[in-house]
């Protein structure tokens, strides 16, 4: 797919010295214009066209060719139009040389994600405004047809154009760097962490950065759980809902700042697991000092069921995806599961599979442990540990027997398809 996006010219609202700020201007760490193309190939485009105004200097129509493009393997194509305005026919015209017959027009000051670019309205190519996205088709650019069903639709994002403009772009992106699994307890997760990750998204903080932040953190809960006494096991179960809370910013800052990766999805699965196991050590230790040398054999079991159940979910999410897509892990899961709820298994493993989440997890932790319930919660994670690698097991065997099969990629015609 291709996705065209222009420069407006120079006029008296708005100078070329404008124009360039505007363009380097950082939305989340990412300059603007950068953030629009690499939007843009997130949603499916891989190649884009940049049209630039001829009076346009050359080191501004050179800025967008820089590293984080290149290494995505964004191929943009630079033309300089005079006097292109997306609401004549006749600049349309100029174009068809270089337009495919489908294509996205995203205005280059617009900020959104790929979810809001899923849904675009249709539209004759000279109904595209400088505004707000759409979706032209460049074989219709004569005009003629009635696309007012499409063009009633809303377009979500924000056309950057002030100070003010950058702020509400910022809070839109953060509010929308979840997920579609995201359930009740990680939005309201999420909603707490959103002042953190803006101000952490204008500094050199990586997401993997705050993923090893949260194993400290994870490592000071249960130094705190090994202490035994009620208020030092309080005080382990609120540094482990912190440790949850930057589980949820690695992620969200990865998206909003085009970081996600492979390796970060792999590595934040690793210190997932790491954090229970140190949870689950520090409350054997304590635990054994009230309880003495029954807590140690149960505390072995559970060690036990959580290291195995991390292993098989390793191999079943290297089994279930491409290893260029391990995020896709869950949802692929999830999928499968719908499609078999005939199996009474698969069902019920659907419906309680939300609570076993870490986003949940840390509540439970919390407030079992405030009110003195935490040998329930350790006979709990262990009768839950070594279900989650027996089921795991089962349910390798039941759906990813045959390695995955991924044919030849499909190509990629509408913004919808590709999201």
């Amino acid at each position: 797919m291709q996705a065209v996006i222009a420069i407006p010219e120079t006029s008296a609202r708005m100078s070329a010295q404008e124009i360039r700020e505007r363009m380097v201007r950082p939305i989340c760490g990412i300059p603007l214009l950068t953030r629009t193309i690499l939007t843009a190939a997130r949603s499916g485009a891989g190649r884009i066209l940049l049209i630039c105004p001829g009076d346009l200097p050359e080191e501004l129509a050179q800025h967008v060719m820089q590293r984080p493009l290149l290494e995505r393997g964004v191929r943009i194509q630079v033309i300089r139009v005079n006097g292109f305005d997306p609401r004549v026919a006749s600049s349309w015209k100029t174009l068809e040389p270089w337009l495919e017959d489908r294509f996205l027009w995203l205005p280059w000051n617009w900020v959104t994600n790929k979810n809001s670019l899923r849904d675009l309205p249709r539209v004759e190519a000279r109904s595209a405004d400088w505004t707000k996205p759409a979706y032209p088709t460049a074989c219709e650019l004569g005009g003629g047809h009635d696309y007012s069903e499409f063009s009633q639709r809303s377009q979500r994002g924000v056309a950057v154009a002030s100070p003010e403009s950058v702020r509400r772009a910022e809070r839109f992106l953060i509010a929308h760097s979840g997920k579609a699994l995201d359930g009740i307890h990680t939005s309201f997760n999420r909603r707490i962490c959103r002042p953190f990750v803006r101000l952490l998204s204008h500094t050199s903080v990586t997401p993997n950065t705050v993923t090893f932040g949260g194993v400290i953190v994870a490592a000071l809960s249960a130094i705190a759980f090994a202490r035994g006494s009620y208020w030092y096991s309080v005080l382990g179960a609120l540094l482990f809902y912190v440790a949850g809370l930057f589980d949820e910013m690695d992620g969200m800052l990865a998206r909003i700042k085009f970081a996600e990766s492979p390796r970060g999805t792999w590595l934040e699965g690793f210190a997932d697991g790491l954090s229970y196991l140190l949870l689950f050590a520090g409350i054997t230790v304590g635990l054994d000092r009230r309880y003495g040398k029954v807590a140690i054999l149960m505390g072995v079991a559970l060690l036990l069921g959580a290291i195995l159940a991390l292993i098989t979910t390793s191999l079943q999410r290297r089994r279930a995806t491409t290893p260029d897509r391990p995020n896709e892990y869950l949802g692929r899961f999830y999928e499968l599961l719908e499609k078999d709820s005939g199996n009474r298994i698969s069902r019920i493993v659907r419906q309680v599979q939300a609570f076993q989440r870490r986003g949940v997890i840390i509540y439970y932790v919390f407030l079992f442990t405030l009110v003195g319930a935490l040998p329930l919660v350790f006979c709990l994670a262990t009768l839950g540990a070594h279900l989650t690698w027996i089921l795991t097991l089962y349910f390798n065997h039941r759906f990813f027997a045959q390695p995955l099969n991924i044919g030849p990629k499909r190509t990629v015609n509408t913004p919808k398809e590709a999201v």
